[in-house]
This record gives C-alpha cells, structure tokens and sequence, in this order.
C-alpha cells in the first residue's frame, strides 16, 4: 500500500482513482471469502474473533462498503416539495429499490438537499456481498443511472465507492 501511495503522486487524477478502485476491489475480493452472513443480515466471521479491513495504519477498521449514485437536481420554482425533477426521481428510485433491498445485508439511504440541490441514493453492503456486486457491475446500477440522466432538470450523474462504518 505504502508502494501504491508513493506510485501515485507520480500518476495523474484519473489514474490514482483507477488504481485505487482496483486495489480496493483487490483487498474486498481477498476480504470476502473470511466472511458470511447471519440470518440477522450482519456479516459474521467464521472464527470467533470478527475480521475487518483495515485502513489507516489500522486505525479504521470497516466491515461495509457503500455504492453511492448521486445527481444534481433542477428545482422548478417548488423547490423539494414539488420539484418535477425530484418527482421524477423518487419514481426511478420506487422501481429500483426491491432490487436495491434483495442484496444480502443491504441498508439503502436517500439524502436529498433542497439548498444545493443534490439526491444521493447510497447503498451499504457487507464486505462478503460488495465483492460479487461489484464484479457484477452493482448492478442495477446501469439501468437506473440510464434513467436517472433521461430525467429532465437532471445533471452531474455520478458514482462512488466508499468505505460506511457505524461508529
């Protein structure tokens, strides 16, 4: 890790996110098979003592990874109360989040800010269920994102990958 720290001051913006991305999805990959699921939908270790990634020198550890979507919304004069946009997308939402819920373990949130404008819609997996959604391609992420930036009054569709711990 130190390695890939030093290798990427010499790589430009685009290049660290990459290489960042795939080293992530390199350390959840080797992280999930440590891992199941209980009936509670937490994740559980097969050992007594529960296994977590660790970043930070070890000074953050995390057992859930989240998959954020976010946009920019237009407001049409109503602001978040009667915005056709935000109408718009709480519909694409309605129809993608049963398939959101049915991932093992999954929490979904919606953040919406009527002052800058944005909605994020974030799903939090455990580390045993982001390995196989990623390499899936988070599906349904194509689909919704698709009909996200078909909405008119939407701008600036974006994705990421985050760590999202309970403290």
């Amino acid at each position: 890790l130190r390695l890939g720290l030093r290798l990427a001051r010499h790589l430009d913006r685009v290049s660290v996110l990459q290489h960042f991305s795939t080293a992530l999805m390199l350390l959840l990959s080797s992280l999930s098979n440590a891992f199941s699921i209980s009936s509670a939908g937490r994740p559980s270790a097969r050992s007594s003592q529960p296994m977590m990634a660790e970043m930070a020198n070890g000074k953050m550890e995390f057992d859930n990874v989240a998959r954020e979507w976010r946009c920019k919304w237009q407001d049409d004069g109503g602001g978040k109360a009667s915005s056709a946009t935000l109408v718009a997308i709480a519909d694409v939402v309605d129809e993608f989040l049963p398939q959101l819920k049915a991932l093992d373990g999954a929490v979904v949130n919606r953040a919406v800010c009527g002052g800058c404008l944005d909605f994020k819609l974030c799903t939090t997996v455990p580390l045993a269920t982001f390995g196989p959604w990623e390499e899936a391609g988070h599906p349904p992420e194509a689909d919704f994102l698709a009909k996200l930036e078909a909405i008119p009054g939407v701008s600036m569709v974006e994705t990421q990958t985050m760590t999202n711990q309970v403290l």
